[in-house]
């Protein structure tokens, strides 16, 4: 019962206290710095940095909280992106009707998908994920009508009728921002109530949760619908900011790239996830400018933070805190 009613102590430090804030506050000041002194191309990287930490978010909610490895995630981004690129072909750039649209076909993606995988447990909850998703790339791949594996161009972001204009990169910027700190907040409370401890408990011992009269797959289906649905507003953003849509959204390593970022910040922390995020597009930009093949130095970069700092970026942040 003590699981199911408290999280352990580690947890709740790397959920709360002061760095989340403090993350938020320097992530603020970096995009107006990037704005004033910068330029357009670094406003550009922070936003999609800031993409990717929504999608990353989505997954740490799975990952860190529930025990659940999903490597099929990038699918419900990728959901997300093409129904605003579908739309938009037809002509359909309203923001009102696009992103609910997305948002609703992520949802109901992962409910579908959540339903059917959550009958498994372990590696192979993780084998079918991501045969999911290899499913959804090859159907991408298979609409050319929507340009197949040459991918989609949308001419158009989404329009609101002159209440937000995403074609301006400050304001897009800031709005990537503002649902950012929004998702994460609202993450945050879900994760600190009883549907987040029950999550947590059934992750440390899903029998005696089950004993205890909780209904562990129905709290683990909303939970992955939630989090397919945060993913699917990434890929709304990311259709947005790139102008263009196209099967590799969804390819797995796509996904794997999201559980890496998850493993660097740190699982279970979700601002962890978001430090992780950033961490990977800049190591990713800096290194690709002395290499094509980055990922062979980011590797051992990634195992050396794993071994070394416990628990990821937000495990050596705590630890620091608890020195200090």
């Amino acid at each position: 019962m003590r699981a199911a009613t408290r999280a352990p102590v580690s947890v709740r430090k790397l959920e709360g206290g002061s760095v989340a804030p403090l993350v938020f506050v320097a992530l603020a000041l970096a995009v107006l710095g990037a704005d004033l002194w910068a330029g357009p191309y670094y406003v550009k990287l922070l936003t999609r940095a800031m993409i990717v930490a929504l999608a990353a978010l989505a997954l740490d909610l799975l990952v860190g909280l529930a025990g659940l490895v999903s490597l099929g995630h990038a699918a419900f981004v990728g959901i997300g992106a093409y129904a605003v690129g579908i739309l938009a072909e037809h002509g359909i750039t309203s923001g009102w009707i696009q992103w609910p649209v997305a948002l609703v076909a992520s949802a109901a993606a992962a409910a579908v998908i959540g339903a059917l995988s959550l009958r498994t447990r372990g590696v192979h909850f993780i084998m079918i994920t991501l045969a999911f998703a290899q499913m959804l790339y090859f159907a991408a791949n298979s609409l050319s009508r929507y340009g197949g594996d040459d991918g989609l161009t949308i001419w158009n972001r989404s329009d609101f009728g002159g209440i937000v204009s995403l074609a301006d990169r400050r304001t897009f910027a800031w709005l990537c921002f503002v649902l950012l700190l929004s998702v994460y907040v609202a993450l945050a409370r879900l994760s600190a109530s009883r549907f987040g401890r029950v999550l947590r408990g059934a992750k440390d011992n899903e029998r005696r949760m089950a004993a205890l009269g909780f209904a562990v797959t129905r709290f683990r289906l909303v939970a992955f619908v939630i989090s397919g649905t945060v993913a699917g507003l990434a890929g709304v953003l990311l259709a947005n900011l790139t102008e263009f849509v196209a099967p590799a959204y969804m390819s797995w390593h796509r996904s794997g790239e999201l559980l890496a970022m998850v493993v660097l910040g740190g699982m279970g922390s979700l601002y962890g996830a978001i430090l992780g995020a950033f961490a990977f597009v800049l190591l990713e930009e800096l290194l690709s400018r002395f290499t094509t093949h980055w990922a062979l130095l980011f590797g051992p970069f990634l195992v050396l933070v794993v071994l070394v700092g416990r628990g990821g970026i937000a495990g050596l942040l705590a630890r620091l805190g608890r020195i200090r």
